[in-house]
């Protein structure tokens, strides 16, 4: 990819995250990639982030393009030249921005479903949906902002959440090219995050009982983002047969 350097803000972003039992999320990852584990699960999850003011470096903000946009996601580590690195790999992106559909694939990595997304947000409430033009993928969620932390988590509190989803940076996608997965950092200026209470959430990708069987996969936790200046930058491309050498 010959990604330009890209500006701009994080208006919102929630971070739907399920544990999963690490074999069967071992079957969904490509090679060099293994699921990292947090306290016997592996981590999955869903990305639903607005961005505002997208651009080159050097163009005004008004030039910027606003965007919903999903990512389905799974918490990864792999070799690099004897190093381990950390980050996540992303089966499926979906935007309801022509740009970012006509982009992805070229300068972003991933092919960018089309969507159509459903916000009603406040301070105090947020419920975002998402479904796939196609048809073939769609989600809801419904979530307050909350100072308590869920029992039920494999994180013992949301800063060991959020020190875990920060190392998250890295992302990567697979391509048209067998075998070649293309990736992409988010460079954020600061980093804070909030937990979410969920009232509600459904998942088609992560209620698909052909990838994951059932009690194989179950919500974990839920953090919100807002406000935050960031930048894109592209990583190498990582391929299968270098991998394996």
């Amino acid at each position: 990819m010959k990604l330009p350097a890209i500006h701009g803000v994080i208006d919102r972003r929630i971070l739907v995250n399920y544990r999963v039992d690490p074999q069967v999320i071992s079957r969904l990852l490509p090679a060099p990639f293994r699921p990292q584990v947090v306290r016997g699960w592996a981590i999955g999850g869903i990305c639903l982030i607005r961005l505002k003011g997208i651009r080159p470096r050097l163009w005004p903000g008004r030039c910027g393009i606003r965007s919903e946009n999903a990512a389905h996601r799974i918490a990864v580590s792999w070799d690099d030249g004897g190093v381990e690195r950390q980050g996540v790999y992303i089966p499926r992106r979906d935007t309801d921005h022509w740009i970012n559909r006509l982009a992805g694939g070229r300068l972003f990595p991933g092919r960018h479903h089309r969507a159509r997304f459903d916000v009603d947000e406040s301070e105090h409430h947020l419920r975002v949906s998402m479904r796939s033009g196609d048809g073939s993928a769609h989600l809801e969620v419904a979530a307050r902002p909350s100072d308590a932390w869920p029992d039920a988590s494999v994180f013992a509190s949301r800063d060991e959440a959020s020190a875990f989803f920060e190392r998250g940076a890295c992302g990567y996608s697979p391509t048209t090219r067998p075998g070649c997965h293309e990736g992409i950092e988010l460079c954020c200026t600061g980093w804070a995050v909030h937990a979410l209470e969920v009232e509600h959430v459904r998942s088609s990708y992560f209620e698909d009982n052909a990838l994951f069987p059932p009690g194989s996969a179950s919500f974990d936790c839920a953090l919100l983002m807002r406000d935050i200046a960031h930048q894109w930058r592209a990583l190498p491309t990582i391929r299968e047969a270098a991998a394996a050498a």
